[in-house]
């Protein structure tokens, strides 16, 4: 018995030794490791021996085991190394040759806006807030003051969810960005100075209109806040955006049932050679008009009561704007769908060097 062990383990390691290549020495390692291996039928009649017969013949057909395996990993080394210096030698680079062009991407003309109103914004002293894109009813509609027969919720084409949460809200996708205010009154209180910026969802489609796009929303919740500091922010942030003094607001009447009194914005254009409009003047000069651009206004109590603030010490103005179109308008894009298209070359030409991080210092729209 010992002598033919002796004798087969032998013959193995030399086959492997011999093998020439990883096929070759796959088909060993099964002939005798694999499942129906001699040395594996070997290791299942230990079962059937008796203890002291195990304690004698166990330690020699493990040993056998350990050398067969050894010899594979030793031989697939030697194997591997030598398809290498193979492959090295008959592989070469021609480095008199130039260098292929390098593929650079580039930032996306909605990244690069957020961006820019994160660096205005915050030079003014708000922080930037994020919340769940799947919301649930009472965040995205009843704390802001949309009760569920409340008529303003017509004015949303709501993706909602077959499913409710553990509370029996319904589910759906946000509908715009306000209910991250909400949350972040509930968690932080007040004052609070931020800004909202992140995808939201409507059923809509067209030229303009996407079923998903972006917003940014700003809230400031303070003592003594007015009308008046809405306009100063608003025309703050308006002449660093688009890079000109020469930016003239109106304010008019509106409705938006988290607001009240609420403002629809409107800022001057002039019309150029083009045809093309371009921000600057007022509206109401001769060859000029105006262009709403966002709606604001100021919080109205209900949503400060539903956020757990004292309506009476507190109060503050919100306002909203699409994100997209402040990228259409800046940049000169007509058509929102190419956005989405992934288009390489509408990206290559509208696209931002991702080295170039927009700076008030050196001009937010800076492409570099």
């Amino acid at each position: 018995m010992a002598d033919e062990l002796q004798t087969r383990t032998d013959t193995t390691l030399a086959d492997i030794a011999a093998a020439p290549d990883g096929e070759a020495l796959e088909a060993l390692r099964v002939a005798a490791l694999g499942k129906k291996g001699w040395v594996s039928a070997l290791l299942k009649t230990l079962g059937g021996m008796t203890p002291e017969q195990r304690q004698s013949e166990g330690p020699k057909i493990q040993a056998v085991r350990a050398a067969v395996a050894d010899a594979i990993a030793a031989r697939k080394a030697a194997i591997d190394a030598a398809e290498l210096d193979a492959r090295l030698a008959n592989e070469t680079l021609d480095l008199t040759l130039p260098a292929p062009e390098t593929p650079r991407g580039s930032v996306h003309p909605v990244s690069q806006v957020m961006d820019e109103l994160a660096e205005i914004f915050a030079d003014l002293g708000f922080a930037v807030k994020t919340g769940p894109e799947i919301e649930d009813d009472w965040h995205n509609f009843t704390a802001l003051n949309m009760a569920e027969s409340h008529p303003a919720r017509a004015m949303h084409d709501t993706f909602y969810f077959p499913d409710t949460d553990a509370e029996g809200r319904k589910m759906l996708l946000r509908t715009h960005t306000s209910p991250v205010q909400i949350r972040s009154m509930m968690a932080e209180g007040a004052p609070i100075r931020i800004i909202a910026p992140g995808r939201v969802y409507r059923s809509d489609s067209d030229a303009t209109h996407t079923p998903m796009f972006h917003q940014i929303e700003g809230l400031v919740i303070d003592r003594d806040i007015h009308l008046g500091h809405l306009k100063w922010t608003l025309e703050t942030f308006l002449k660093a955006f688009f890079e000109t003094d020469d930016i003239v607001l109106r304010l008019r009447p509106s409705y938006f049932p988290f607001t009240e009194p609420s403002v629809e914005v409107d800022v001057g254009f002039a019309v150029n050679d083009a045809g093309k409009r371009t921000l600057g003047g007022s509206g109401d000069a001769p060859g000029h008009g105006w262009m709403e651009l966002l709606g604001s206004g100021m919080v109205n109590r209900r949503v400060i009561e539903f956020a757990g603030l004292d309506a009476d010490k507190y109060q503050g103005f919100a306002f909203g704007v699409g994100v997209d179109r402040l990228a259409m308008l800046k940049y000169g894009m007509d058509d929102l769908r190419a956005f989405f298209d992934g288009d390489n070359r509408w990206l290559a030409h509208y696209g931002f060097n991702p080295l170039a991080q927009p700076t008030l210092s050196a001009g937010v729209g800076e492409r570099a």
